[in-house]
């Protein structure tokens, strides 16, 4: 038995050329860069025999070492956390300023990998500071023009870790009350949502979540909203049928409107169209959005769960309200309203059948869908009962005197 066993010593299994350059680039930091090397490390396989394995990607290196947190987090806490299920998530991120930066950022420290952006704007002097997949160098120069944000952001994803597969979409989002031709955009949206498995809702203003939101109940795809004012955020996740039953199912980001979305850039001028917020708002919502959006994905019904349920990472609110002047937040919750303008049966079905000119009139009529709901009916009754209210009140008053 002992003549079958040999002792080979470990200096001997070590290719020279792959230790001369290890040691090179471990010591030689004034010439360290990112450029791969081609380098050959050597193993003992079980055979006794010397196997050598190509190292000259450091891009398989940095996946793996961002995967060991995660794992770690698996192994040590939380044993039926499902990370498959996160990286292999695709993500749309409709808005690539404040909240798209940090909610990228968010989504790829748990391991999200597709990720794309949707974003018409370019990178101004001014986002550096608040949205951190830019720099200086995006703003611009003399000889070349400000970068797209479409493009700036996928770019910095891909800097920030290579394997990541991301990109980005030059459009604008067609809005009700904006006169424009945006049916073909609107086509480009909602193939784009029909690729993806959630769509955040990111923007500054509340008419550009309005198609979104339509296209997302359509398909029956899940949505979050983060909106800001200047020290309180919304975070809410639009409600999904159930496979069981379409009954009970949780309102979206309309459901509480009783007027149809306008065009509210409209005479306002450049600096009043920005949304102006303390700068750690956007961080919160951002971080919140994320973490609601891991919580749903670790519960069996995904997006259709319970404003009460809980899964291993804690409870699913259907939305958060933070108010930073307080440090508080509550958590509310709202069925769907029958008579929504973006997510009711009426719209839903206008926009399945009859797309493209169900999108034009509301592309161009600003009352259209609070005619089409019942809307319309609704504030007209209200005012009726408000003059029948005050009439009383006169008689009244005439009898007492």
């Amino acid at each position: 038995m002992s003549e079958n066993l040999r002792f080979l010593p470990y200096e001997a299994v070590v290719d020279a050329s792959f230790w001369y350059t290890l040691c090179q680039i471990k010591l030689d930091v004034d010439r360290l860069s990112e450029a791969e090397r081609p380098l050959t490390a050597a193993t003992m396989d079980p055979a006794g025999l010397t196997a050598f394995v190509d190292y000259s990607s450091f891009n398989t290196l940095a996946e793996s070492s961002v995967d060991l947190n995660l794992k770690l987090m698996k192994w040590r806490l939380m044993p039926s956390l499902d990370l498959d299920v996160i990286r292999n998530h695709k993500v749309l991120l409709v808005g690539a300023g404040t909240l798209g930066c940090s909610v990228a950022r968010g989504l790829m420290g748990w391991g999200v990998r597709h990720i794309t952006f949707i974003d018409s704007g370019h990178v101004s002097y001014s986002n550096p500071v608040r949205q951190s997949l830019y720099g200086f160098a995006d703003c611009g120069s003399c000889s070349e023009g400000p970068k797209l944000k479409a493009e700036a952001a996928p770019d910095a994803l891909r800097a920030i870790l290579p394997c990541t597969t991301s990109s980005g979409v030059a459009m604008t989002v067609p809005m009700p009350g904006h006169t424009t031709e945006g049916v073909k955009e609107a086509a480009q949206l909602h193939r784009l949502i029909e690729e993806h498995d959630t769509v955040f809702l990111l923007t500054d203003s509340r008419e550009s979540r309005w198609l979104p939101t339509v296209i997302a109940t359509s398909m029956n795809k899940l949505a979050i909203t983060a909106a800001l004012g200047y020290d309180t955020y919304l975070v809410i996740r639009h409600g999904v049928k159930s496979n069981d039953s379409a009954e009970n199912k949780l309102g979206c980001y309309f459901c509480n409107d009783v007027t149809a979305p306008g065009n509210s850039k409209r005479d306002r001028t450049l600096d009043q169209q920005c949304t102006v917020t303390r700068p750690g708002v956007s961080n919160m919502a951002a971080a919140i959005a994320v973490e609601l959006l891991v919580s749903i994905l670790q519960h069996s019904d995904r997006g259709a769960c319970k404003a009460d349920d809980e899964t291993l990472l804690g409870t699913v609110p259907h939305s958060v309200r933070g108010f930073l002047f307080q440090f508080s937040h509550v958590l509310p919750s709202t069925p769907a309203f029958s008579q929504c303008i973006a997510c009711s049966p009426k719209v839903i079905d206008q926009y399945e059948n009859n797309r493209d000119e169900f999108l034009e009139k509301v592309f161009n009529s600003a009352i259209y869908l609070e005619e089409l709901t019942g809307l319309a009916e609704l504030h007209k009754a209200s005012q009726i009962a408000d003059i029948l209210e005050l009439s009383d009140d006169e008689s009244i008053e005439e009898a007492d005197e």
